[in-house]
């Protein structure tokens, strides 16, 4: 019996599997969605200095509008992004961009820090659409490019986690911080209408209840070591990475004396590396995903070595440096990751959308960890601290890579 008909016979509807390549408007269209939704989970960070007089809150209050954001992201992202498997992902895309857009316009209105905060929480929940997104991708295209076109749909998330930092502080410095939520309600909106209208229908591939579905996580956890390893590598990755840009404006104003915006613009170059991406989807199809992940792994862990050398120079020097290996470390973070999709995506077609669900519970588990972490470590060791701690992370995820290498 063939992998449709064992679906059927076990009231599973196969999903739809690209024969040809994406067309470029659909995947701009894809990509562009992954990229304005994940911003909206960051689009708070810059704005907090002159949130908080506004809305007459201290610091600590005020700091859990991300917090709440983040949370809510990661919930989602355990919680609704297995439903892709359940119903049309392309139904659950529309319906969680409306819901976006209600609570970046709830945000932007809000009266008080009750709604607001309520309104992040939203923000982080609905925000998961990203994680929708990049499952329909892998699943619309071919085998042999799977990996090229996850990572053009990824080159747009990462694009919108690196440049939403720089856009909203810019708009809310011009025009204030409620402009920066109504002007991106408004964006989602356009966005949700050009969703609708081309983004083709997907078949559910499993019949579970929502208890069982989440259930079903557990035992795709326990039952593929490829999983595992990926999850593992990327979280481990993602500590440096985040321990890297939680840190980077405190050390930039004690050390060098620069701004908000200063340490912003080095979002640009964290830009730089992701659009790259591509690239590393074409070698995952040729040279295939494992091969990738390890050279990616070896790139970031020695960008963030090559910090280490900083004391050495003078300060236009080290700027450069920090600049340059901004541009590698997220290179080779953005290589793995779209590297451990085509891995996962591979393992079980009919539960691609579970499978992403864990892989970036990892990985966000380890930026979570990576924010306290880095913290800490400048805290207590200064830039340097920093700098090791990040070292070791990638050390660390590039040997998850290494053992069982046949995953």
């Amino acid at each position: 019996m063939s992998s449709i008909q064992n679906a059927h016979a076990i009231g599973m509807a196969p999903a739809p599997s690209g024969e040809r390549a994406v067309s470029a408007p659909l995947l701009l269209l894809l990509a562009t969605t992954a990229g304005l939704s994940v911003a909206a989970l960051y689009y708070s960070q810059p704005m907090l200095g002159v949130l908080g007089p506004d809305m007459q809150a201290d610091s600590r209050v005020v700091g859990l509008v991300p917090t709440l954001t983040q949370l809510g992201y990661a919930l989602g992202i355990l919680l609704l992004a297995p439903l892709g498997d359940r119903f049309d992902r392309r139904r659950i895309i529309v319906v969680k961009s409306v819901a976006l857009l209600l609570a970046l316009l709830l945000s932007g209105l809000a009266p008080g820090m009750g709604a607001l905060l309520a309104a992040s929480l939203a923000v982080g929940l609905a925000a998961t659409v990203a994680q929708d997104v990049v499952p329909a991708a892998a699943t619309l295209a071919p085998a042999a490019q799977r990996g090229r076109t996850v990572g053009t749909v990824m080159t747009g998330l990462l694009l919108g986690i690196l440049l939403s930092r720089v856009v909203s502080g810019f708009v809310a410095q011009q025009w204030g911080w409620r402009t920066v939520y109504v002007a991106a309600a408004v964006a989602i909106a356009l966005l949700t209408v050009a969703v609708w209208r081309g983004l083709p229908r997907f078949a559910p591939t499993t019949r579970l209840g929502y208890g069982a579905l989440i259930g079903s996580m557990v035992a795709l956890w326990r039952q593929h070591p490829a999983l595992r390893r990926a999850a593992w590598a990327q979280g481990l990755l993602a500590v440096g990475f985040s321990a890297f840009w939680s840190t980077l404006a405190v050390m930039l104003h004690s050390q060098f004396h620069l701004g908000t915006a200063a340490a912003g613009s080095f979002g640009l170059a964290g830009a730089a590396g992701a659009l790259a991406a591509p690239l590393a989807g074409r070698l995952a199809d040729r040279r295939g995903p494992e091969v990738v992940a390890r050279y990616g792994a070896s790139l970031a862990a020695v960008s963030f070595a090559a910090m280490a050398l900083a004391p050495l120079l003078p300060a236009p020097a080290q700027i450069a440096l920090i600049v340059a290996s901004a541009v590698g470390f997220d290179f080779g973070f953005q290589a793995t990751l779209v590297s451990h999709q085509t891995i996962v995506y591979g393992i079980e077609p009919a539960a691609r959308s579970r499978l992403n669900a864990l892989l970036f519970t990892g990985m966000f588990i380890g930026m979570s960890a990576g924010a306290a972490l880095g913290s800490l470590a400048l805290a207590q060791w200064g830039w340097m601290g920093v700098v090791a701690l990040a070292t070791a992370g990638s050390l660390a995820g590039l040997g998850a890579r290494l053992v069982g290498r046949q995953g």
